[in-house]
């Protein structure tokens, strides 16, 4: 089981790529500039300087309700 995953797609300042990997299945969750970054897994894998991780890829933003 990989300890951290590869984000892709989402907004281009978003400063970690790389992060800790959820529970398999789970979408991950990136508070950015007063909202979420939402990700879902995929079945691709990526080389990094960690080995090969999963990617989870972008599919939506949701605001911090006030």
């Amino acid at each position: 089981m990989a300890d951290s995953a590869v984000l892709v797609g989402g907004p281009d300042d978003l400063s970690d790529r790389i992060v800790a990997a959820p529970a398999p299945g789970e979408d991950l969750k990136i508070p950015h500039r007063g909202g979420y970054e939402h990700f879902k897994p995929t079945s691709r894998r990526q080389d990094s300087p960690q080995g090969q991780l999963p990617v989870y890829e972008w599919w939506e933003r949701t605001e911090i309700a006030e």
